[in-house]
């Protein structure tokens, strides 16, 4: 009996896992010759990610993928994970997570079920909180080195140049950044035969900052009625550092604040247990404690 039963699961076994090697080799090869790499995490599980899109991929509805792909725009990885995936990349987390907080409270003796639930909802979350992190650091990063392209668009204006000329050279002349790429995205669209007035608004709906959509719509203000760009220009890119110095002011000033946290929870307590010690030390030489448990823990290990 024992042997059929045996026979029976190793069966079930054989079949499951024939049958998810079939699944995978059924995922087409992807073409990522044009497309970035992912981040580290999403390449980890990139099998099971395509074996989802590929499988499950048409179940996403319209709204959810367009709402997410517009996210991942914002966050500058649309070329290096697409909505699907990203959709795919939750729910493989989900599950890793799940079964790892399973199996580490399984080890301990607890109940694993129980720890599952709050796993799987954490690693659900998890590339939620990284969408998150990358769209902050990425705006961060284009409000930071925005005045230093102004400022290198404005002298080539004041030159004798035109805007596109003068974004090419902030893009020639610059480091590699976020605001790089996108700027020398402007430029691509404007070779491929779009006018620079729609190019200009992509960027502002890619970027999302307000200072860009600002910027843009002073430009195309500027540009329609043949005013000068040289003095808008530098205006724009003094108001940004006017900016930046007030935003470093606040967090300046905010960071007394922050510091009441750690000082209430980590540093008074540490500082009444010393002065506690000393007043009870004091106490006790004088005989007015004399409590047995405290007399012994305070002459330990001396006896």
């Amino acid at each position: 009996m024992i042997l059929l039963i045996s026979l029976a699961i190793g069966a079930f076994v054989a079949l499951l896992c024939w049958q998810l090697w079939t699944l995978a080799r059924s995922v087409p090869v992807e073409d990522r010759q044009f497309l970035d790499r992912p981040a580290f995490g999403f390449r980890v599980i990139w099998p099971l990610i395509r074996l989802l899109v590929h499988h499950g991929g048409h179940l996403v509805g319209d709204t959810t993928r367009d709402a997410i792909a517009f996210r991942l725009r914002r966050a500058g990885v649309e070329y290096g994970v697409s909505a699907h995936e990203f959709i795919a990349a939750r729910i493989v987390s989900a599950v890793a997570f799940g079964l790892a907080a399973a199996a580490f409270v399984g080890l301990l003796g607890g109940p694993a079920l129980a720890f599952s639930l709050p796993g799987m909802a954490i690693g659900y979350y998890y590339p939620e909180i990284w969408l998150r992190e990358t769209t902050t650091r990425r705006e961060a990063a284009i409000l930071r080195t925005l005045p230093f392209y102004l400022d290198i668009i404005t002298l080539s204006v004041e030159a004798g140049s035109n805007l596109t000329g003068g974004l090419t050279q902030a893009v020639q002349k610059s480091a590699d950044s976020p605001l790089r790429r996108e700027l020398g995205r402007v430029l691509r669209d404007i070779r491929a035969g779009r006018t620079r007035a729609e190019a200009l608004r992509d960027l502002a709906d890619r970027t999302g900052a307000r200072a860009m959509q600002n910027l843009v719509g002073s430009l195309i203000q500027s540009e329609r009625t043949g005013s000068s760009l040289g003095p808008l220009l530098r205006a724009q890119a003094e108001q940004l550092r006017g900016e930046r110095f007030q935003r470093a002011e606040k967090r300046a000033m905010e960071a007394p604040v922050k510091l009441l946290g750690p000082l209430v929870a980590f540093i008074f307590p540490t500082t009444f247990l010393v002065l506690a010690f000393l007043i009870l030390s004091k106490m006790i030489q004088e005989g007015i404690l004399s409590w047995a448990p405290l007399l012994w823990a305070y002459r330990w290990p001396g006896g």
